[in-house]
């Protein structure tokens, strides 16, 4: 829901914080409810609720492989600190491969960072391989 947006960008920061890049952040809140509820989103989450506060969220966008063909690609998985270790996360990730299962996508993937051990015995646990061949790159523009 666009009223969820504050809430998520909550989340979002949490999320750069523990990632160690909290001045990373750019996106304003109004770019971000934009792209999400505009006329042409390009972003939808799910989110979890506990006492009708968002304590986490999965949001993705579809992105295609000339390979594979469309395949979901979770941005960001985030449970508040004070919520992880209920199994939210694990919620969350259920309903991302639901999802991506029922809307007929090829797979799902998503990053982890090398560091974050935690996250990566997560997904592991869940089934999800590791691809250490392939190397990330980005661009600012």
């Amino acid at each position: 829901m666009k009223s969820d947006c504050p809430q998520l960008m909550k989340l979002i920061r949490e999320l750069a914080e523990f990632e160690r890049a909290a001045d990373q952040v750019t996106v304003t809140p109004q770019q971000f409810e934009e792209s999400g509820f505009g006329d042409n989103p390009v972003w939808w989450a799910f989110v979890a609720e506990v006492d009708e506060k968002i304590v986490g969220m999965a949001l993705y966008y579809v992105r295609y492989s000339t390979w594979k063909g469309r395949r979901l690609y979770l941005e960001d998985i985030i449970v508040t600190q004070e919520m992880r270790g209920h199994k939210i996360g694990s919620q969350l990730m259920e309903v991302i491969i639901n999802e991506a299962k029922v809307g007929d996508y090829t797979g799902l993937m998503w990053q982890a960072l090398d560091w974050n051990q935690p996250a990566i015995e997560f997904y592991i646990s869940l089934g999800a391989k590791a691809d250490s061949e392939w190397i990330n790159f980005q661009m600012d523009v």
